[in-house]
């Protein structure tokens, strides 16, 4: 490798001399005859090595020397003498002198100086270059421990602590610097010390340990979830010298995994399915309005908990939830209930009531199976909706109420509204939003979670220890198409667990339409293979053409029924 060699000296021989020699053995020679233009060239040069001769005129090389020292220059210097004396090279060797040559110089002598000096050089750049290496190294360990959010401890072979990082303090409550050095069983007393274990197994069989999910049990971090990962630490010869211990916070993330598990079920609502997600998600939509909303869906669909969910995850949680069958009172009395009356505003009217309106100021009033009421009491409602008042009956005074209207139907309102029955103005008031409720043979998905729901509650309600049902039942629970819907699969199951002296409900213990519906659906599926038109023609002779019943039996839609019955040509009574 080319070197850059300085050559001062007053004599031009020597210079001349010097440089012949050094240039032949391929070095890059500069030179000067003094102190100041030698300091010249050191200052815009980078050197590997100066060769000053000590008598400089009114300098010496003494004074190069000390210059070179004093600017941290890397370069040895051999300092050459045409007066040797023991005074002058001890001199020179304590100012860090390399070397020390009397004149004349002969070239053997002068190379292997030479060389000697250039070797030292580089064995003292290799040794700069490793040591800022490291330095960089470090400087990026330091940078990247700082930076990842994750606790790092490193320790050794005999579990103390050689390294840790910042995330340590906020995961762990633990300062890095009050750590280092110690033994690691020492380090906490505010958790649960799962981490030691975990090192302790590394440092015993040398495997990695990944990701162990504990909950830390941290006093001053309650419900704090790590995943743990412990590895072997290797040194540079990849020889076992400890172990490296992760910590990773998920306790968001677990926090989130709880909560999408806990979707199964909203409010006492159970379901996994689409639909059922989508519902959640405009409940929650909801929660801070007080929208008008109607609820539809067939009877046994849930839809009282929807309102009660609508209204617990609102903003009047706190005030009355207030329900009203509209469908079990007669046109007068349901007026008197809904809008109170006074004394003798009718016979039997003894005494001022308050109506359920007024009850549910600042709250929410449910109108379950709207659908119902009569022209007269839509219209009231409709006033009451517009205005947010209204009168008692046999009374003139305006009362004024702050209520949300949640209503509730398994009836066809639009077809009502066509046909005259409902009002349309009333209908669209109500239905600001509409939360449609599908019938469980549309989310059958969602029955193995409603039967464990039951089971455990049947389980608490009658002292027993029923583990599930079989899966006979459950297969016949997935194919039945459950009119009742929720309400019919939850009496099904009280049913069972009255009868049911075992472990487990088995299909003698299910109520004897849905063992019927079970023996006659298996009997057509197979028949059906053979003669599909003869069996649903027998169906709906059994039924006396009821369609909807027909379809019940076969196992199949309404809508199936429909289609197979222009399919096949089917006529009533023609089998």
């Amino acid at each position: 490798m080319k070197s850059k060699i300085l050559v001062i000296d007053d004599e031009e021989s020597t210079r001349v001399t010097f440089k012949f020699f050094l240039t032949n053995e391929g070095h890059e020679v500069l030179t000067a005859e003094g102190y100041t233009s030698a300091l010249e060239i050191i200052s815009n040069t980078d050197l590997d090595l100066i060769l000053a001769d000590i008598i400089l005129g009114d300098r010496t090389g003494i004074d190069i020397l000390q210059e070179v020292k004093k600017r941290d220059m890397l370069c040895p210097v051999i300092m050459i003498t045409g007066e040797p004396n023991l005074e002058t090279a001890t001199n020179a060797v304590r100012l860090g002198a390399f070397d020390y040559l009397p004149k004349p110089v002969q070239k053997e002598i002068l190379l292997r100086a030479t060389n000697h000096a250039l070797h030292h050089k580089a064995l003292v750049d290799e040794k700069i270059r490793i040591k800022s290496e490291k330095e960089r190294y470090r400087r990026n360990l330091d940078s990247i421990f700082r930076s990842v959010k994750d606790a790092i401890v490193t320790v050794d072979e005999e579990l103390h602590v050689i390294e840790a990082n910042q995330a340590t303090h906020h995961i762990c409550g633990i300062l890095p610097l009050e750590i280092i050095g110690k033994e690691f069983i020492e380090v906490s007393s505010q958790c649960n010390k799962s981490c030691r274990n975990v090192l302790k197994e590394t440092l015993n069989t040398k495997n990695t340990i990944k990701d162990y999910r504990v909950e830390c049990k941290h006093k001053d971090r309650p419900g704090q979830v790590v995943l743990l990962t412990s590895s072997p630490l290797l040194d540079q010869d990849n020889r076992f010298m400890g172990a490296v211990l992760v910590i990773r916070d998920v306790t968001k993330l677990t926090n989130l995994e709880r909560e999408l598990r806990e979707r199964h079920q909203f409010h006492n609502i159970i379901g996994k399915s689409r639909k059922m997600q989508e519902i959640y998600r405009l409940l929650e939509n909801l929660a801070e309005t007080d929208t008008t909303t109607l609820i539809t869906g067939e009877s046994g669909t849930g839809k009282e908990l929807v309102a009660k969910a609508l209204h617990y995850e609102g903003v009047g949680a706190a005030k009355p939830l207030v329900s009203v069958n509209c469908s079990a009172l007669s046109e007068n009395l349901l007026e008197s209930e809904l809008f109170g009356h006074v004394q003798g505003a009718f016979t039997g009217a003894v005494k001022d009531k308050v109506g359920r309106f007024q009850m549910a100021d600042g709250g929410t009033i449910f109108l379950d199976e709207i659908g119902d009421i009569s022209p007269r009491i839509q219209l009231k409602l409709l006033r009451f909706i517009q205005e947010k008042e209204f009168e008692r009956v046999g009374d003139s005074h305006p009362i004024k109420v702050d209520v949300r209207e949640i209503a509730a139907t398994n009836r066809d309102l639009q077809e009502k509204v066509r046909l005259g029955e409902f009002r349309e103005d009333l209908y669209y008031r109500l239905k600001v939003i509409e939360i449609a409720l599908p019938p469980l043979r549309e989310r059958s998905e969602d029955i193995p979670l409603l039967v464990d729901h039951f089971c455990d509650l049947f389980n608490k309600k009658f002292k027993k220890t029923i583990n599930g049902v079989s899966n006979e039942v459950l297969n016949t629970f997935m194919n039945y198409p459950w009119p009742g819907n929720v309400r019919q699969l939850e009496h099904t199951i009280e049913h069972a667990f009255v009868v049911c002296p075992d472990r487990a409900i088995m299909a003698e213990h299910l109520p004897s339409e849905i063992r019927e519906y079970s023996r006659i659906t298996s009997h057509v599926s197979v028949k059906r293979q053979v003669n599909e038109p003869q069996e649903i023609l027998r169906a709906l002779n059994k039924t006396d053409w009821n369609k909807a019943k027909a379809a019940r039996l076969l196992g199949i839609s309404r809508r199936t029924i429909y289609r197979k019955i222009a399919q096949y040509n089917l006529l009533k009574h023609t089998l």
